[in-house]
Formats: structure tokens, C-alpha cells, sequence
């Protein structure tokens, strides 16, 4: 029987290594096809879609969430400027912005900061929770790792870490 599950499992991982490749085809497609200070909300939301979420900016700007996890391994915020023009469009699952979450930070100033997270535990008797975001540390799959932030019962950081992605750990 524990052939089968891992049969399954690596079948699963291969279906998420699948759609996120998909994804991120798709997405470099779409990128390429915006441009800065010229491309308006209309063609953004043409080619992504309906935001996560909607965050309010500086001077009236709006920033949309494009939330690529749990499959993928990026997290994209594109900022509309009050003119109706995208004024920018990031990556937010980077090593910098990870270096930025510090303890005592609120859990929707990370989220505001980092995108919806691949996935959230709860650890009841630790009375911690659990934010997981998956991201690239190199070019490739196999370069697959977990950032997560671990918040108190009133959701305030208390620390973070980095490690191997344990879906690409388990099948190895």
C-alpha cells in the first residue's frame, strides 16, 4: 500500500510541477505584453484577470495581488496610478522582501507585503500559526523552497525561516 500512496503523491507533484510551469508561461506571455507608464487597468485585468485582492497605495495608486501559489512559485502585485495606468509590476516572493518581515510586524501588513500564502497551519498547542509562501531560489524546479512566517495568537510575527520545499523532498 505505501507503494500506491507514493505513486499517488508523485503523481500529484508532477500535476503541480505541470500547472505551475503552465502558469509561469502564461505569465511571461502576459508580462511581455505590459508596459510601465502605458498599459492601462483594462489590459491588465485582460490578461491576469480579477485580482486576489485589491490593496490601497500611495497618492490613490491601487495595487492588485496575482496570487500564483500553492502550485506556482511567485506572487505578482501590478500598482494601477491614479491616472488609470499601470505605474508597476513585481515579484514579491524574493529573498529581499522576505529580509523585510520582522518580528512584531502585523500578519496583513506580511500578506499586504508577500500575497496570499500557499498555505496557513495552525499550531494550537504551540499557539502559533503558520504562514507558507513556495518560491524559486535558483532557475529551476529542484530550486523549490518554503518561506514561512510564524505569528503569535494576535497574528504578530515572531520569526521566520527558510527550507526545502517538502513536496520535492518527499518524492526524492
Amino acid at each position: 500500500m505505501r507503494g500506491l500512496t507514493d505513486v499517488v503523491r508523485q503523481g500529484s507533484l508532477c500535476t503541480l510541477l505541470a500547472l505551475a510551469s503552465l502558469l509561469a508561461a502564461c505569465d511571461v506571455k502576459n508580462i511581455s505584453e505590459l508596459e510601465e507608464g502605458v498599459s492601462t487597468e483594462a489590459d491588465v485585468r485582460e490578461r491576469f484577470g480579477t485580482p486576489e485582492a485589491v490593496w490601497e497605495g500611495e497618492d490613490g495608486a491601487q495595487i492588485y495581488e496575482y496570487n500564483r501559489q500553492p502550485a506556482g512559485h511567485v506572487n505578482y502585485m501590478i500598482t494601477i496610478g491614479p491616472d488609470g495606468r499601470m505605474a508597476a509590476l513585481r515579484q514579491v516572493l524574493t529573498e529581499r522582501n522576505f529580509a523585510q518581515v520582522k518580528p512584531g510586524m502585523a500578519m496583513e501588513d506580511v500578506r499586504r507585503m508577500l500575497g496570499k500564502p500557499m498555505k496557513i497551519t495552525t499550531y494550537a498547542l504551540k499557539r502559533e500559526t503558520h504562514y507558507d509562501w513556495r518560491y524559486l531560489q535558483g532557475p529551476n524546479q529542484s530550486d523549490s523552497k518554503v518561506f514561512t512566517v510564524v505569528f503569535d495568537p494576535d497574528l504578530r510575527v515572531i520569526n521566520t525561516m527558510s527550507g526545502p520545499d517538502p513536496d520535492l523532498e518527499r518524492n526524492r
